[in-house]
């Protein structure tokens, strides 16, 4: 469903089981961006009130999120650390030339949004089934539905804007260009890493 090329090694979950304190971090910081990328899709596009709706609504569920990974850090003893920078998303950032065209920019950031979502969608579902913690278990299970929401949405606002036809060849060339950068992840207890 999510059309991803390369899936993650299930032995990324190792890594991550041996880092709970670190993974955890990171994927509050992977929700506190996500609510930002909705917030400014707001400011840099409010003449599209359909959008804006819809980003308002996830503003808030991604920091829901957020505040659910900060409770089960707190839960455990641990502490928020500090944010880190996502090298995954700035590799996929590269893909999309510069563009002065408004709509041309808005579907980039769409199809990019959409990306993100959707191989946190994967991560978290690598995570739910290879986890041996019952709780974090459960717990990305329940956020693996709503990432693969959040990865519609965005993908399906792309295709209304931009038309099916032109936003589905860019959504397959970015999904090959992934494919390539992945490669190069999965080795570090980071959502993304």
């Amino acid at each position: 469903m999510l059309g991803l090329r390369l899936p993650t090694d299930p032995r990324w979950v190792d890594i991550a089981s041996r880092n709970i304190e670190e993974i955890l971090t990171d994927h509050a910081y992977c929700e506190q961006k996500a609510a930002s990328t909705a917030i400014s899709l707001i400011v840099s596009f409010p003449e599209y009130p359909d959008l804006v709706a819809e980003m308002a609504a996830l503003a808030r569920e991604e920091m829901a999120h957020f505040e659910q990974v900060h409770k089960r850090i707190l839960e455990r003893g641990l502490k928020l650390g500090r944010e880190r920078k996502d090298e995954y998303v700035a590799r996929i950032n590269q893909f999309f030339p510069k563009t002065g065209d408004r709509l041309e920019r808005l579907l980039q950031r769409l199809l990019i949004a959409a990306l993100i979502e959707a191989r946190s969608c994967e991560r978290f579902k690598v995570l739910s089934e290879n986890i041996q913690d019952e709780d974090l278990s459960r717990f990305y299970r329940a956020l693996m539905a709503s990432e693969a929401g959040h990865y519609t949405t965005f993908l399906t606002f792309a295709r209304k804007y931009g038309g099916r036809e032109r936003v589905d060849a860019m959504w397959q060339a970015l999904l090959d260009f992934e494919a390539e950068v992945i490669r190069d992840f999965g080795k570090k207890e980071l959502i993304h890493g």
